[in-house]
């Protein structure tokens, strides 16, 4: 057996996650007025999960919960038949059109902008399209320019923020000597360089002290960001369109971050269709929806993951943020669970389907007691093992 160290001197080291520690994280839906946003969003709403199924939530006109889509859950229900059974799922929010300026309060300006803060990833949509009944904001249709007039605005929103903040860390420090103050007074302006250089925060290469700092500012171009390229419908079938060549190549050169084609009027008129006639609609035009693909890259790009719990009372999905360990991930359940966390016995959702059952697992030498240093992966099946004030439970 090779030496631990040389190990972990072989194994990538994991870059400190930007945004909020959380598994209570969003989603929205941005781009310029009249791109498809709204259709984007009534479809998805169409498709929410009824806010009485979380207690305590009351979910917005302009935000939706929808269930993220996943073979692995349904098989699990299968299996077990449970008397209750809880998919993950993803929240998205509105947000409505941006317009030029809006850093310096055009349009709905910061308000707009407030709305993109308080989310955690942007699903940024372009209209790939041309309809003389469509007004478009710029009188002409022209995806890249709508790409790079959407990141400057957060950029420059980004700026301000800094300045400011740079200002008053200026003021604290002739009151203060405190390391601490000139020490985030250095990573502001190591910031600040970055963004004037038209770079976008999300695509630095961070230290751990920069994250802590830059996870206090939630600024607009850290978060993640998913291009949806909105088309017509035959566009969407052909999987052709004059834009999506630039608009790839816009990308690529900004991050590279994840594009999916769509149809807003496709996934309308799907929507509205019932569940078997559009089965058909899809099989007789060899098309598919790309909602799925739209709500797990979404769900992905937040970082977020989820492991399951399963057993005949309930198959449930228990969402965490990625390279959560396995008292967090038991916190996620109750918090008595990880304070009083003792293991997590751990099955890989593969070796659970491809033996049958949990005995089998266990048979087989793959069912594994982990401690607190173990980093939950997406899909494992977890029973906990805790005590606080007396007895083991689940």
């Amino acid at each position: 057996m090779p030496p631990k160290s040389a190990k972990s001197k072989d194994a990538p080291a994991e870059r400190p996650i930007l945004g909020r520690f959380s598994s209570h994280l969003k989603m929205g839906i941005v781009g310029l007025p009249n791109v498809g946003k709204s259709t984007l969003f009534n479809t998805l709403t169409k498709l929410a999960i009824p806010a009485e199924n979380f207690p305590f939530c009351t979910i917005e006109p302009n935000e939706a919960r929808v269930n993220i889509p996943d073979e692995r859950f349904d098989w699990l229900v299968q299996l077990f038949k449970p008397k209750s059974e809880v998919s993950a799922f993803l929240e998205i929010h509105d947000i409505a059109g941006l317009v030029r300026g809006a850093h310096q309060g055009e349009g709905l300006g910061n308000n707009f902008l407030s709305h993109i803060r308080a989310v955690d990833g942007i699903f940024h949509v372009l209209r790939a399209f041309d309809d003389p009944d469509i007004i478009h904001v710029d009188d002409i249709v022209d995806p890249v320019r709508d790409l790079e007039t959407i990141s400057e605005e957060l950029r420059l929103k980004d700026i301000e923020f800094v300045e400011r903040k740079i200002e008053d860390l200026e003021k604290s420090m002739k009151r203060s000597t405190d390391k601490q103050i000139k020490l985030e007074h250095e990573i502001c302006m190591k910031i600040k360089a970055w963004l004037l250089e038209g770079k976008d925060i999300r695509l630095g290469d961070w230290k751990i002290a920069d994250v802590e700092v830059l996870n206090t500012f939630q600024l607009l171009t850290a978060k993640p960001v998913v291009y949806l390229v909105n088309m017509t419908e035959k566009d969407y079938q052909r999987k052709k369109n004059k834009f999506l060549p630039k608009i790839h190549a816009w990308v690529q050169e900004h991050g590279g971050e994840p594009i999916i084609p769509f149809s807003g009027i496709f996934e309308k008129n799907l929507c509205d269709m019932p569940e078997d006639e559009a089965a058909k609609y899809c099989e007789t035009n060899m098309v598919q929806s790309a909602i799925p693909k739209i709500i797990k890259t979404g769900f992905t790009a937040i970082n977020l993951i989820y492991f399951f719990t399963a057993g005949p009372d309930e198959v449930k999905c228990w969402q965490i943020r990625r390279q959560s360990k396995a008292p967090q991930a038991a916190g996620a359940i109750h918090t008595d669970f990880e304070r009083g966390f003792i293991c997590a016995e751990v099955m890989k959702f593969e070796d659970l389907k491809e033996l049958g059952s949990e005995s089998a697992v266990k048979a087989a030498g793959k069912y594994r007691q982990e401690g607190k240093t173990y980093v939950v992966q997406d899909g494992d099946i977890i029973f906990f093992k805790f005590n606080v004030s007396g007895g083991g439970k689940k």
